[in-house]
């Protein structure tokens, strides 16, 4: 997936920033029915003379949100999961192996618990990627309120653009950063492969 990712037809290639990103204010949807004025009289406060109401927006116009990039989004949510999916299996599997708790020598067992942290560090940082499309979302609805309440200024039109661009380029580095995940878990469970399944056997054999 990663050396697709240099390719215009891959979704994180940055080529699709410049199409994805709608700074436009559309209309908002259009009701059938008109509110309810008994509603209104009940959700509407008087303030000096001015009545408000708290069910309606202030400015009733649409950002849409940039699809390309949910795609992207769910995309790394996936492999996210799945990392940590295969962390817990691992750690299971160790946990596992690990010998009862006696006087002697543990080195073994300390080689099992380096690896269970690596699993454990590995494991979070998937659930803080896991994370991003949050920030996301929430980091450019407050672009988007800015564009509905002064869509006379270009600069926050150009923020927006700015921020779906550095989302779909930070998605490509997350995608390279679970891969290389991935190869340090398997570098380390493979060296230590003899210790982690047999911690008492050859107590010689270091951590490499």
């Amino acid at each position: 997936m990663i050396d697709l990712t240099a390719t215009p037809s891959s979704i994180f290639h940055l080529s699709h920033a410049s199409t994805s990103t709608d700074p436009s204010v559309h209309p908002p949807p259009s009701t059938v029915e008109g509110p309810d004025p008994k509603k209104r009289k009940l959700d509407s406060t008087e303030i000096n003379g001015v009545a408000s109401s708290g069910s309606s927006a202030l400015y009733t116009g649409r950002v849409l949100h940039n699809a390309h990039l949910k795609q992207v989004h769910e995309t790394i949510k996936k492999e996210c999961e799945q990392l940590a999916d295969h962390c817990d299996k691992v750690k299971l599997w160790v946990n596992l192996n690990m010998p009862k708790i006696e006087d002697g020598d543990n080195f073994g067992v300390q080689i099992q618990e380096e690896v269970l942290n690596e699993l454990h560090r590995s494991q979070e940082a998937s659930y803080n990627l896991r994370d991003a499309a949050r920030q996301d979302y929430l980091n450019r609805a407050k672009i988007c309120s800015k564009i509905l309440k002064y869509p006379h200024i270009e600069d926050y039109v150009l923020a927006l653009q700015e921020h779906d661009e550095k989302q779909l380029y930070v998605a490509k580095q997350n995608l390279i950063d679970l891969r290389n995940m991935y190869a340090i878990l398997m570098d380390i469970v493979h060296k230590n492969i003899s210790k982690i399944r047999s911690p008492k056997g050859n107590n010689s054999v270091g951590l490499y």
